[in-house]
């Protein structure tokens, strides 16, 4: 079998291997933001109006909803650019991992990481080093987690 074969989801970067995963999100943080701003528009508008015909208490829950909508929002655009790159050269695999904009890299020696056996197809991929052990693979889809563990293996091998 063939590298090319045996690689499908890695990218070659000169003598460097790398598999990236983002978070699977429908909407961007800016589409939401502009979701946001016509939601508030036509909410207001029709608390507006009835608050010129006299019901008061439609605005003050028009205020509420479009908080609580704005916090789910923030949380959801928060987690929208997540990701990970796992990269693999001659001397170290190096796995950056971006959660809520806090961005973290952790640096193994290639010869001495190893990959912990996955007790499941839904499991996440467990590299170790020593006494270090760091778990990746979340962004990865679950039917294409297998095979991605299975690449790692193979390049950490001798690829």
């Amino acid at each position: 079998m063939s590298t090319l074969d045996r690689l499908r989801l890695a990218q070659t970067r000169g003598d460097t291997l790398e598999w990236r995963f983002k978070r699977n999100c429908s909407v961007t943080p800016r589409q939401l933001a502009a979701m946001y701003a016509l939601l508030c528009v036509m909410s207001l508008t029709v608390a507006g109006f009835f608050w010129s015909m006299g019901v008061r208490m439609v605005l003050p829950f028009t205020a509420i909803e479009l908080t609580a909508v704005a916090m789910a929002f923030v949380v959801y655009a928060r987690h929208a650019t997540d990701r990970e790159c796992i990269a693999l050269s001659r001397h170290q695999l190096v796995i950056e991992q971006e959660r809520a904009g806090r961005v973290s890299q952790v640096v193994f020696n290639r010869e001495w990481v190893r990959m912990q056996e996955r007790e499941s197809p839904r499991a996440l991929i467990a590299l170790t080093e020593g006494q270090r052990t760091l778990q990746c693979g979340h962004h990865i889809r679950l039917d294409l987690r297998e095979q991605v563990a299975q690449e790692i293996r193979w390049a950490l091998k001798g690829f």
